[in-house]
């Protein structure tokens, strides 16, 4: 099993987790908004400094590749890629939305394994981040970037338990009214629960191509010219 420095940057929480053998070490994260530029460089110093005293040698930095916020997958990628040039060890790179269904799964529910996970990221201007997968999360619709009305998934609410999760839940839950609809409150992207995944593609060699890997950002960046108020 391999010691994996995990980060996650996407949405307002910065959080890292080191893990060894498939279980987090050490872990640092904070929840005080997007504050990712000054937060993650300490957090990841922390963290190699407690693998180095205790002769842990990284063997690999998953980063969350998004979708999420555009500054905060720069900061999360650049700050990844640095970590493995410099110590010469691959980068994986980990979906966003898969963090958060990874999330959901752990919670204490009565799961009976063919439930739909729908995880969700404000994408702003009514617009959301999200993607469709099942208790495997094999993707039964990929990530993109959606508008939601009532009628949206209403094929798959026909018969299946569709649970949303993410920062758009109360959003969706004023226009989503099937019985099949179940909204679970609070799930975020945290580095604990990337374990699993990163671990995974560790195994499987799944690696990011250091030079040329880019967040995956589902919508290109717009940007705003501030008004003359003169």
């Amino acid at each position: 099993m391999a010691v994996i420095l995990n980060i996650e940057t996407s949405a307002q929480m910065c959080s890292v987790a080191l893990s060894e053998d498939g279980a987090v070490v050490y872990k640092l994260s904070e929840q005080e908004g997007m504050n990712h530029a000054k937060a993650l460089a300490p957090f990841v110093d922390e963290c190699i400094r407690y693998a180095e005293d205790r002769n842990m040698a990284l063997d690999a930095v998953a980063v969350s590749i998004g979708p999420g916020s555009y500054t905060g997958l720069r900061i999360g990628l650049s700050t990844a890629k640095g970590i493995c040039f410099a110590k010469n060890i691959p980068l994986i790179g980990v979906s966003t939305l898969k963090i958060m269904a990874v999330s959901a799964m752990f919670k204490s529910y009565d799961w009976e394994g063919d439930e739909i996970l729908v995880p969700m990221l404000d994408a702003r201007r009514m617009e959301a981040f999200t993607a469709v997968y099942d208790f495997a999360l094999n993707a039964i619709i990929e990530p993109h970037a959606k508008i939601f009305d009532s009628e949206s998934f209403s094929d798959l609410l026909q018969d299946k338990k569709v649970f949303f999760m993410g920062n758009c839940c109360e959003k969706v839950q004023e226009v989503i009214k099937s019985p099949n609809a179940k909204f679970m409150h609070g799930i975020v992207p945290n580095a604990t629960d990337m374990l699993a995944l990163s671990e995974k593609a560790f195994r499987n060699n799944d690696f990011l191509d250091l030079a040329y890997s880019v967040p995956e950002y589902l919508k290109e960046y717009q940007t705003t010219t501030p008004k003359n108020k003169i």
